[in-house]
């Protein structure tokens, strides 16, 4: 899960100036790329010699790519086939980790491979598993209910008309199988209008893609044990491309950075403690250079918080979003 694209034969990481100035690897350490993708990122961080990786990423077909820098660097570049919320098990020397990376995006590669069914532009068999999966989302469409159905579309895709959409999914499932083609053409007549910005199936498809990947529990996991593995001092770093991510990635760092109950007349022990310091509130975005040369940027937020603290149990985030952690754990019912 990657935001490089590839333009002209070259890989361009969304942001990478502005990730370079803040994990600053010229003083050398250990960094994990939690979605190593084409290997944009990890690549510029072994640029420099006193630098190792360790890379991650649940799609086994990024694995050419991650083959061909664990030629070149050896000992300096390790890769992971898991998913970024099982980032606790990775063995290391804790004291030599820098910065943990997130890169929520999707890489040109695995969206214009239409057999897994990321793209509206697929065709055949419903998809959209990007690896260690449990199911796809011809399973979810085939067999869901309809009041599930909406509540995916609604809280995933923020889709205006998710209770027309799931309706008549019901009703044409009745009558033939749905595969891609048929989900678009149901969003089309629904949605009827043509908006030129933004596909009429885009915000289903992200819905469906988060739900088939559970990507709300391995964000909000994934976050946690980052904060777990990272020694104070060390560096998160999250880029995110779309609101829902970006919220949960702002609530991660506002949250635990922030002393709420600031009141002198308070004792000490009662006041809050915060566990991350926070160069910029606001999040960082791509430069109009940047935009010019890498349209798919536009949408990019890079946000990032250094550990000043340890032992956060994080409850509040978590029952901050229970509501997005229950729903991806709906249960097939027709």
């Amino acid at each position: 899960m990657s935001a490089t694209i590839k333009l002209e034969n070259n890989h361009f990481p969304v942001l990478l100036k502005e990730f370079i100035s803040i994990i600053s690897p010229l003083y050398g350490g250990t960094f994990i790329d939690c979605t190593f993708g084409q290997g944009g990122y990890s690549k510029k961080i072994l640029e420099i010699k006193n630098n190792k990786v360790i890379a991650i990423d649940r799609d086994s077909d990024v694995y050419l790519y991650a083959k061909e820098l664990e030629n070149k660097y050896k000992k300096r570049f390790h890769f992971h086939n898991i998913k970024f919320s099982e980032i606790n098990k990775i063995k290391l020397k804790k004291n030599d980790l820098k910065a943990i990376i997130f890169d929520l995006g999707y890489s040109t590669n695995q969206i214009r491979d239409l057999s897994k069914g990321i793209s509206f532009k697929s065709k055949g068999k419903l998809n959209m598993k990007m690896g260690l999966n449990n199911f796809s989302t011809h399973e979810v469409i085939a067999n869901m209910n309809e009041n599930n159905l909406n509540k995916i579309f609604k809280f995933f895709g923020d889709e205006k008309y998710s209770s027309r959409i799931a309706r008549k999914i019901i009703e044409i499932r009745k009558k033939k199988t749905i595969d891609t083609e048929t989900l678009t053409e149901i969003i089309d007549k629904i949605k009827k209008f043509k908006n030129y910005k933004i596909n009429n199936s885009t915000k289903i498809f992200q819905a469906l893609r988060i739900f088939v990947n559970k990507e709300i529990s391995e964000l909000v996991d994934g976050l946690i044990n980052a904060y777990s593995l990272l020694p104070v001092g060390g560096v998160i770093v999250v880029v995110t491309f779309h609101s829902l991510e970006d919220k949960i990635v702002k609530f991660f760092f506002k949250n635990y950075s922030e002393l709420k109950n600031s009141s002198r007349y308070l004792p000490d022990n009662e006041k809050n403690i915060t566990y991350f310091k926070l160069q910029n509130k606001k999040p960082l975005i791509a430069s109009a250079e940047e935009l010019k040369l890498n349209p798919s940027s536009r949408s990019a937020k890079l946000r990032f918080g250094t550990k000043i603290r340890n032992d956060c149990n994080f409850q509040e985030f978590k029952q901050k979003f229970k509501y997005l952690l229950d729903i991806e754990n709906l249960e097939f019912n027709k």
